[in-house]
């Protein structure tokens, strides 16, 4: 008996190249996932839904469907975690314009907060970018992959596949186009510009080069000779493991969607707007930017537990209301 497909069934494995790029993600990991996701489409398939049609109340009837099945706590929350990451995967990619898994807690499961990188850690892995690589022409590039990431939180897709003529003329603000055809505008730090137009003198000599010998112009920022012509996800994701290791920052701090993170949590903390830094990153709902305020929270009620006077004297009782909950 062969099992019916959803049309969107090709997402399973565009997310999970993706989390093998940008995660490092198992090989047992991706397997057990394209398993559980293969599940989950399938049972789409039965109730005429797919992964862009589903909403909250479908994913709920497949958790209660895999509850009544007597599946072990592990499976069933493994399965809600790549439902989540698939959602997320397609949230990122601008495939759908919310998240339907986004609410749902697994079984003994926590909500997580994105992983943080201070101030300092940036700097030091965006030193470790303008000294890493055999050529000063490698180097230009992963300064200026560096630089634009921070300064723009863009998604890796969105920067590895930046057309070059988005950044001629010294632009002071850079056009991005994400998937779903959906366009914005974010600001260049001068920093950045910078850095853009010295990759720019190095990548057009190296195309100029190319082109004599008969190839044709690279259409794309970051050129690449592969099958898409531009420097793929899974390379960004190793050469910013590289800086990390470079820099003296925990490499598994450290993901293109780390810097993403970091762009937003940092802009807030110096004041920037909600509603900014959403179209900025090209949130389609604002609750979704909304966890950023929650890692400033956390961070604030960390910073008065170390350093506030009376919490080291012992007098702190569990009702002291020390703690970010609830806020």
């Amino acid at each position: 008996m062969t099992m019916t497909q959803t049309p969107t069934f090709h997402w399973i494995s565009s997310f999970l190249e993706a989390a093998a790029a940008e995660q490092g993600a198992a090989t047992n990991t991706q397997l057990a996932y394209g398993r559980d996701l293969k599940d989950f489409d399938v049972f789409l398939a039965r109730h005429n839904h797919d992964f862009l049609s589903a909403s909250r109340g479908e994913v709920e009837k497949y958790l209660i469907h895999c509850d009544a099945q007597g599946l072990a706590k592990s499976t069933r929350a493994r399965r809600l975690s790549a439902i989540k990451q698939l959602y997320r995967f397609a949230f990122e990619e601008g495939l759908r314009e919310d998240n339907p898994a986004i609410q749902f807690a697994g079984p003994g499961q926590d909500k997580r907060l994105p992983k943080i990188l201070s101030v300092e850690e940036v700097d030091r892995l965006l030193d470790a970018a303008r000294n890493s690589g055999r050529a000063l022409s490698d180097q230009l590039r992963n300064t200026c992959l560096m630089e634009l990431l921070y300064a723009t939180g863009m998604r890796v897709s969105e920067l590895v596949s930046l057309p070059v003529s988005a950044a001629r003329g010294d632009p002071r603000l850079l056009l991005i186009s994400g998937k779903g055809g959906k366009e914005r505008l974010v600001p260049l730090s001068e920093p950045a510009r910078d850095a853009l137009a010295a990759w720019l003198v190095a990548r057009d000599k190296a195309d100029e080069a190319a082109q004599a010998k008969g190839k044709p112009p690279a259409r794309f920022l970051f050129p690449s000779r592969g099958v898409t012509g531009y420097l793929t996800r899974h390379r960004f994701y190793l050469l910013i493991k590289e800086f990390a290791v470079a820099g003296g920052v925990a490499p598994e701090k450290v993901t293109p969607h780390t810097l993403r993170h970091a762009f937003a949590t940092h802009l807030l903390a110096n004041g920037a707007d909600l509603r900014a830094i959403q179209t900025m990153l090209g949130h389609a709902d604002v609750a979704t930017t909304e966890i950023y305020t929650h890692v400033l929270e956390e961070r604030l009620s960390d910073l008065v537990l170390e350093r506030h006077p009376l919490a080291k004297d012992g007098k702190r009782s569990a009702s002291g209301n020390t703690s970010s909950e609830g806020q």
